[in-house]
């Protein structure tokens, strides 16, 4: 599909303008596929972060003293020349690998209490042929975890973490794509980036560890940023807010600008909203659909959505295979509002669901 000439090739400034006034910035009138190509053409909307979704208006949304929202409705030519510049800028690649399209993160779980999988793969070779069984049905990135984050879990060793992770990520060195390590302590990330892994996925965007950021800093790598709140163990308790999708959002870009003072470079940041932790389903639900807030944050957003919970029905599937449904309609939302990557547990099915949604699109 054609797309208009960049605005520009990096967001190489602190996002200001309505962030720093403490507003926010909705796209909407989202398009895609030759409508959007056709808008864009005419003048009539941009394309979203270099991706295949344009947006024809925007929405600026201010926070009411009383928590809730004061909002007005901006045409194309109302939105500042800088934040525009933000929301239509591509993203970085990460690790070489480009993010104009969707890319899939298939998730490898190296432990015997996750959420998801639980036991499913006891050891290093299991694991390891489970992250080889993702990347040939079609994974772009691989995510590699030994400490179980669901709520309520309980804390593990670093060096039981470590012990766990290693081996997986040395037997996947040769699977052909980048590797991500999900840990929250530093010490774990500097171990898995020795081994062999690319990317650190911390869903306590750095907080949990106080050599965390500037190890990301010295490693160089790309580092995702999860949104959450206390640690897992407490998490269900901080589950409380008056406007879910521009609290998130707040308290993303805190944590953004956190590793920039911390020596991590911008383009080597991705934000992930923090489906499940420290969020009610009708949270999650909400996030979703306000998704495209993230974007004036001016990076490459990543939605982990899979097995998680949207609505009572969801909720009641307690085994996470039984919400493959769920996991399934999020994962069309996001990319519906210009996710660029999808960190899934069923990669062959989710790569199926995003062919048959781009061919309806005419993506």
């Amino acid at each position: 599909m054609p797309r208009a000439e960049p605005v520009q090739t990096r967001v190489a400034r602190a996002p200001g303008g309505l962030l720093a006034r403490g507003n926010a910035i909705l796209p909407i009138e989202l398009l895609q596929g030759t409508e959007a190509a056709r808008a864009v053409a005419h003048g009539r909307a941009y394309w979203l972060a270099g991706g295949p979704i344009a947006f024809a208006a925007a929405i600026e949304i201010e926070r009411t003293d009383s928590g809730g929202r004061r909002s007005r409705r901006l045409a194309l030519g109302e939105i500042d020349a800088g934040e525009r510049d933000i929301l239509c800028a591509p993203r970085s690649s990460i690790v070489r690998v480009p993010l104009d399209t969707t890319r899939i993160m298939g998730i490898v779980n190296a432990t015997p209490d996750s959420f998801s999988d639980a036991g499913a793969y006891p050891g290093p070779d299991a694991a390891i042929a489970h992250g080889k069984a993702q990347v040939a049905a079609g994974a772009d990135f691989l995510d590699i975890g030994g400490e179980s984050t669901r709520p309520g879990a309980d804390p593990v060793g670093v060096a039981e973490e470590i012990a766990r992770v290693v081996p997986v990520i040395e037997g996947l060195n040769d699977a052909g794509v980048p590797l991500s390590i999900d840990t929250r302590n530093a010490a774990t990330m500097r171990a898995s980036v020795e081994a062999g892994a690319v990317i650190v996925n911390d869903i306590s965007a750095l907080s949990h560890d106080p050599d965390s950021a500037g190890s990301v800093a010295d490693l160089g790598v790309p580092v995702i940023l999860c949104h959450s709140r206390g640690n897992p163990a407490s998490m269900r308790e901080h589950a409380n807010y008056k406007d879910v999708g521009f609290e998130v959002r707040a308290e993303l870009n805190e944590s953004l600008q956190k590793a920039l003072v911390g020596g991590v470079l911008r383009e080597n940041i991705l934000i992930d909203p923090g489906f499940g932790f420290a969020k009610k389903p009708e949270h999650n639900a909400r996030l979703l659909h306000d998704l495209a807030l993230l974007h004036g944050l001016g990076c490459a957003i990543l939605v982990g959505a899979s097995g998680k919970s949207f609505d009572r029905i969801a909720a009641r599937a307690n085994e996470p295979v039984r919400r493959i449904g769920a996991s399934l309609a999020a994962a069309l939302a996001a990319i519906d509002r210009g996710a660029q990557i999808l960190r899934v547990h069923d990669v062959a099915a989710s790569i199926q669901a995003i062919a048959v949604h781009r061919a309806i699109v005419g993506a």
